[in-house]
């Protein structure tokens, strides 16, 4: 064998001893940043978590499903052998929002808002006292109603599926009601499907999550402006009801798309963030806004909403563009034991995610579940935001970037599509394009990134791979991919 052919078997083995190294080097997982400690329900519970409220003791109310609710004593315990589970009360049906306020806890269930009150202070709810049953129930299995957090006026909002989440059969299905501690009730909303979840963000604003199906080509978070009308036509005809929020709005054209019918009846409120089916869940759920100041983490003030089906919990940065809010949504932390339905954080940071894979299944297998996720203190390498520019967008990291791999146009991939926006169930992903990255230039400090694009979408997700972005250590990205729902485009 000559020289040359030497060499070259030697480059081959330092090529595959290389690749071999890489193959065994142990990336960062997201078990590393946020890890998860199962509570330990007490075996004979049948606890569906679907609603969470911190009590102003430090104790921590679980409703389930099923009708009760329970205390946890010491929820942030290091380990879950110090917590103690105690019924607070039971005989509810279906509650799907709890809220401290005023000395008691307002509880959304399916025919009412409760306010239950423990009166003697023993640790179990004595007053029982209805709020508000300013809806109507058919006994359909889907007529779902979350409630929120009292907002500041004293107010529970409250979501209001439909009737087999397709029609609207009994008044305010399909409607969003502000339900006052004096029980005055207000309708604030129409044009709502079938909800998941309600929260508010660090402002002070009211979104929702919607799920797949008529008028919804796929799961979304929508912002409830007071007024607006949310898409779904069903509960239209209790517009006769009330002149709270003015006039019936025109039925939306079925087989268009939902810019175009806002461009013609701008009381029609675009979903702020599409939630791309199959790619980041089946089922919305859950929503809460991190106001920890830091303690879980670089995402102060920062959307975190639960998939149901995909047992996961999605990360939501939002902006306010032309009036309305959009944004992107961004993977964050999947492997929950059941189907994430309800979330709620502790001043300290920590965030409950309560469960069930009841009715449609979830990849968490067990029936049911109530986990703590808390922030490990180690930083993760995130694209942190997202921002909509007139000729592009803006990213900016949680970590110092790897200039050379940052403006490297290899390192992303991005294309659209939008929904088509029918009577029909669900749309699949149309009007499909693959706009053109010009420029990405790395900002003085290392941390974010300008990309210059021709061919943005109005109306389209916009979907951005960034496979070969490294920060400065040269560690990959977390979760390499984000959905940004283009429905304005800034003028500057």
């Amino acid at each position: 064998m000559n020289n040359k052919s030497n060499a070259l078997g030697i480059l081959l083995i330092v090529l595959c001893s290389c690749a071999v190294q890489a193959q065994d080097q142990t990336l960062p997982t997201e078990s590393d940043y946020y890890p998860l400690l199962q509570l330990p329900i007490p075996a004979g519970v049948v606890l569906e978590s679907s609603a969470i409220e911190m009590m102003p003791d430090g104790k921590l109310a679980v409703a389930s499903r099923r009708g009760d609710i329970y205390l946890v004593e010491h929820p942030l315990a290091k380990t879950a052998d110090e917590m103690q589970f105690n019924l607070y009360a039971s005989g509810l049906h279906e509650i799907l929002g709890l809220s401290f306020h005023d000395g008691g806890l307002f509880t959304t269930q399916r025919c009412e808002v409760t306010k239950i009150v423990d009166l003697d202070k023993n640790g179990t709810g004595d007053l029982f006292q209805a709020v508000s049953d300013g809806w109507e129930i058919s006994g359909d299995y889907h007529e779902y109603a979350f409630g929120s957090k009292v907002d500041p006026q004293g107010n529970t909002w409250v979501v209001l599926c439909l009737t087999g989440s397709f029609n609207s059969n009994v008044p305010y299905r399909g409607w969003c009601l502000r339900i006052a501690a004096d029980g005055k009730v207000t309708p604030t909303c129409s044009g709502i499907r079938s909800p998941g979840g309600i929260g508010t963000d660090h402002l002070g604003n009211t979104f929702y999550t919607d799920n797949q199906g008529p008028w919804n080509g796929t799961c979304g978070l929508k912002w409830l402006k007071p007024g607006s009308f949310q898409g779904h036509p069903g509960g239209n005809r209790w517009y006769e009801l009330t002149d709270a929020i003015g006039a019936r709005p025109a039925d939306p054209a079925s087989g268009s798309r939902i810019m175009t019918e806002y461009d013609k009846n701008p009381i029609l409120e675009p979903t702020a963030v599409f939630f791309p089916y199959n790619k980041m869940g089946k089922s919305a759920s859950g929503i809460i806004c991190d106001t920890s100041e830091g303690k879980f983490g670089p995402f102060k003030n920062q959307l975190f909403v639960g998939d149901q089906s995909y047992s996961t919990v999605m990360r939501v940065f939002l902006e306010k563009i032309d009036g309305h809010y959009q944004g992107v949504c961004f993977p964050f932390r999947e492997g929950f034991a059941s189907g994430s339905l309800s979330l709620q954080q502790d001043p300290s940071g920590a965030m409950f995610v309560g469960g069930t894979n009841r009715g449609w299944g979830s990849r968490g297998n067990r029936p049911f579940a109530l986990e703590r996720m808390n922030w490990s203190g180690n930083m993760p390498f995130e694209v942190h935001e997202m921002r909509a520019k007139p000729d592009g967008f803006e990213l900016t990291f949680t970590q110092p970037v790897d200039k050379q791999s940052v403006e490297n146009l290899a390192s992303y991939k991005i294309s659209t599509y939008t929904y088509i926006y029918q009577s029909s169930y669900g749309s699949p992903e149309v009007d499909h394009t693959e706009p053109i990255i010009k420029s990405a230039t790395l900002s003085a400090d290392a941390k974010s990134v300008r990309l210059i694009i021709d061919g943005l979408q109005r109306g389209h997700v916009h979907e951005l791979h960034m496979d070969g972005i490294q920060n400065s250590k040269g560690l990959p990205l977390l979760h390499k991919q984000a959905y940004y729902t283009l429905n304005f485009i800034p003028q500057k």
